[in-house]
């Protein structure tokens, strides 16, 4: 069968994730929104028992459809997390050959026009349930874009479908340029590499990960908890990046605060200023644990290997040792300014027992 005589028809899921604030009632924003929303959580298939869920599920709003510059309609929702991230997700019918795939993923792998747009869309629902959110960010939002491709159906002229363990052997090339993004032929060495973070349940289904993109060959349903794998693996990035740049300031407060401890009177202001950093270093590892913990595969083999591949594949590993590492730096450095204030009370405080001391002996001399 050739490329030109194949069908492909399934959805382009464009997702895009920005942390807003420091946190999300999601009580009071569901209060808020009313009957537009609500909890949902994933529908985990393949037999999966129903306790795989997320402990704080997301709360899930319609909106409005959106037109792209394209003329196209895309369906459009958002996921509001509790840890003050909203997921806007853009959902798109496609049908056509490889070729037109390819082309379709060149053009909407984070396109800056179209970030630019649901930035704005998304701050007019910031604003909109801003009663529900805690310190909201005013000056920027770190944000993170990704693409998923669900790929349905690879039919022939006669309407066959094509087997899935097949197709990353056939159309290897096809699938390292959708899950990149590129419209041009990649080299041998990096298909190989994109290919070997692929994943298959049965053998009519695959699922294959990039930093930037991820194709998902499967039925419907399947794909779409798929993607909301793929989202969570993003929000945990897009968490992390957070924390190591919170942890990027506390350092440098700590760095800066150590500097002006040059005299005893310096030591003497250390214990409040490492009392108020290390309150936030806690909080960072707080909720840094709570993001590895939000969503729970105990059960469930396939969508746990999902996850992990794709947190190796986003560089979540990585910025969760960077975390890790300032987190243990910050530590390190509240103790030794502790260490550095106990060493100046005690100063005083036998400077102090000296000093009355001296008192009691001259007392003494001029009692006798």
């Amino acid at each position: 069968m050739t490329a030109s005589a194949e069908r492909l028809r399934g959805f382009l899921r464009m997702l895009f994730l920005y942390d807003v604030a420091e946190a999300i009632d999601l009580q009071q924003l569901k209060q808020l929104l009313g009957p537009r929303g609500g909890e949902r959580e994933p529908r985990f298939g393949r037999g999966t028992p129903e306790h795989i869920r997320f402990e704080v599920p997301p709360y899930v709003e319609s909106a409005e459809p959106v037109r792209l510059s394209t003329g196209q309609t895309a369906a459009c929702s958002l996921r509001y997390y509790s840890f003050a991230v909203i997921a806007l997700q853009l959902e798109l019918p496609f049908e056509g050959s490889w070729s037109d795939l390819v082309a379709q993923a060149w053009r909407w792998n984070g396109p800056t026009d179209l970030e630019r747009e649901m930035r704005a869309l998304v701050r007019e629902h910031v604003d909109r349930a801003a009663a529900a959110i805690t310190r909201p960010h005013k000056e920027w939002w770190l944000h993170e874009t990704y693409l998923v491709v669900n790929v349905e159906q690879v039919s022939d002229s006669l309407g066959e479908a094509a087997p899935g363990h097949s197709l990353l052997a056939a159309r290897r090339k096809e699938i390292a340029e959708i899950v990149w993004g590129e419209d041009r032929a990649l080299s041998e060495p990096e298909v190989d590499e994109v290919c070997r973070a692929s994943l298959s349940y049965y053998p009519a289904d695959l699922i294959v990960i990039s930093s930037s993109g991820a194709f998902v060959y499967d039925r419907a349903e399947e794909a779409i908890v798929a993607t909301q794998v793929l989202e969570y693996a993003q929000l945990q990035l897009l968490e992390l990046r957070y924390y190591d740049r919170v942890m990027s300031r506390v350092l440098a407060q700590l760095y800066d605060a150590l500097e002006k401890e040059r005299s005893l009177f310096g030591r003497w202001t250390l214990s409040r200023e490492a009392r108020r950093i290390n309150r936030i270093r806690l909080d960072v590892a707080e909720l840094a644990e709570r993001i590895d913990n939000d969503i729970k595969f105990v059960s469930d083999v396939y969508y746990a290997r999902v996850h992990r591949l794709a947190a190796a594949r986003m560089g979540v590993s990585e910025y969760r040792e960077l975390v890790d590492e300032k987190l243990r730096t910050a530590g390190e450095l509240y103790e030794f300014m502790v260490d550095e204030f106990n060493e100046a009370r005690s100063f005083v405080l036998e400077f102090a027992i000296t000093i009355l001391a001296l008192l009691d002996v001259i007392y003494l001399i001029r009692g006798h």
